[in-house]
């Protein structure tokens, strides 16, 4: 537990590959048995714990208003006291490649455009922020997680800006414009609205994705899209960030 403090994780993939994983290690709230089920706005919510710790697991469906609902449910019908997105990205840093993971700075929507009333890209208006910052504590944990992980013989971790948007990333001339915008580590379709829920309710959040393709149209090499793998990579962060903080209750 965080210095003593009650945490429950709110856990959001937006795909059946991004939470099987995790589902299939869940126990009851007892640590024996299997989580509860509550089925509720069309998600199903599974309730109990997770490798010691106190957790609800839940695919919210692909999307910035799936996420941001999912997110926005987890908080105030499930008591989470933490939310983590994991799950699969495009690459955008230099030198990161396929099977690389980042963990959210913060995270910001590289689709909206309100430069016509003469704001700049990516700020939302009449909002005190528009950039939403990761909590440092769980970002520490996320680190040493992937420490214990076997993606972190072959692969590398990065601290990184998420950006996020209802599109998904396949053209070079995307790619570019987002990184000229935003300058993101990596980009998705649902971390940024997750971070927006979290922020609007004071709650800590950390954005997991591991590498599932390059974001581009480039190489067929590059451009294989790597979801399985990249999915598990990302559920096993998570597992150990959980291992780490039943450690220290």
């Amino acid at each position: 537990m965080e210095g003593g403090k009650y945490v429950k994780f709110g856990i959001i993939g937006a795909m059946e590959i991004e939470v099987q994983t995790l589902v299939s290690r869940m126990t009851s709230e007892s640590g024996s048995g299997v989580p509860k089920l509550i089925h509720a706005a069309s998600l199903d919510f599974y309730d109990g714990m997770l490798h010691g710790v106190p957790a609800v697991v839940v695919k919210s469906g692909i999307g910035k208003v799936n996420a941001a609902l999912c997110a926005e449910r987890l908080v105030h019908d499930f008591g989470a006291t933490h939310v983590i997105n994991t799950g699969i990205a495009g690459a955008m840093a230099s030198g990161l490649g396929v099977f690389d993971i980042v963990i959210s700075t913060d995270a910001l929507y590289h689709d909206v455009d309100v430069t016509g009333f003469g704001y700049e890209p990516t700020v939302i208006p009449q909002m005190m922020e528009s950039c939403f910052r990761a909590d440092d504590m769980l970002i520490h944990v996320a680190e040493k997680a992937f420490e214990k992980t076997a993606a972190a013989k072959n692969h590398m971790v990065i601290k990184g800006r998420v950006a996020s948007g209802d599109q998904f990333i396949s053209s070079a001339t995307a790619k570019k414009r987002i990184q000229e915008v935003c300058n993101p580590a990596c980009v998705e379709m649902e971390g940024a609205a997750i971070a927006h829920a979290c922020y609007l309710n004071g709650i800590p959040f950390v954005i997991i994705r591991a590498m599932s393709d390059m974001a581009d149209d480039g190489e067929e090499t590059s451009y294989k899209f790597n979801d399985t793998e990249a999915a598990e990579e990302s559920a096993a962060i998570v597992i150990e960030m959980c291992r780490e903080l039943a450690g220290k209750a």
